[in-house]
């Protein structure tokens, strides 16, 4: 949980995001489109914290988004003070291309259990696995004990945003776009759907310069 940030809105919309330094956060283009104002609060300390600006990829089409087609579902929010010190920023992964059967671990503030607020704004993770056959655009995860076929473990409501770890460290290799149920139903515990940033890299990098905001080594 040291990376990873409550997104709250003003109708207690909750996503999860990532902290790239102490005053720059990675989530879901889709989860900072209203215009509204946000927060970003550490699950350490409670205290919230302005979002001063937002930055979404000029790429992230919500139509396209809304019809579940693949887009530059990527944002990066300016904080208005710095995150606490228990807040450990994460860096970037190493560019690849991942394949099927690559396993990736997902950290968020997520329900446990579709269509309750069970769990919510509690750290939870899991270790996925890639199927069917990953692209630039978009990759596809599942839990490899359940296959899409029972529910098993996955994204749910809250995490949205949420980082995808590559390897052993804190390295984040996409975001958490969606997610459904067992045979492609509307939920959670089936398909976890995933942004890599394998495009986004160079954007993520000159965005956080205009924001002044130097990203984790």
């Amino acid at each position: 949980a040291r990376p990873i940030v409550m997104i709250v809105d003003t109708r207690d919309d909750l996503c999860t995001g990532t902290a790239l330094s102490r005053d720059l956060v990675l989530t879901a283009a889709h989860c900072v489109i209203r215009k509204v104002n946000y927060t970003i609060k550490p699950y350490q300390t409670g205290v919230p914290i302005p979002v001063r600006a937002i930055a979404r990829h000029p790429r992230f089409d919500q139509a396209s988004y809304a019809a579940s087609r693949a887009t530059a579902d990527v944002a990066l929010l300016k904080l208005a003070s710095p995150l606490p010190d228990i807040v450990v920023p994460a860096a970037l992964a190493a560019p690849r291309r991942v394949t099927v059967g690559d396993t990736l671990t997902i950290a968020g503030f997520g329900v446990t259990v579709a269509g309750t607020a069970r769990g919510l704004g509690l750290p939870r993770m899991a270790t996925l696995t890639v199927t069917v056959t990953p692209g630039s655009l978009q990759i596809r995860l599942f839990d490899i004990a359940t296959k899409n076929q029972r529910i098993g473990l996955g994204g749910c409501t809250g995490d949205s945003g949420a980082p995808v770890f590559d390897g052993d460290g804190p390295l984040v290799i996409g975001v958490v776009s969606w997610s459904t149920a067992p045979g492609d139903e509307e939920g959670c515990g089936g398909l976890t759907g995933v942004t890599p940033l394998l495009l986004y890299r160079d954007w993520i990098a000159e965005t956080a310069r205009k924001f002044n905001s130097p990203l984790a080594p």
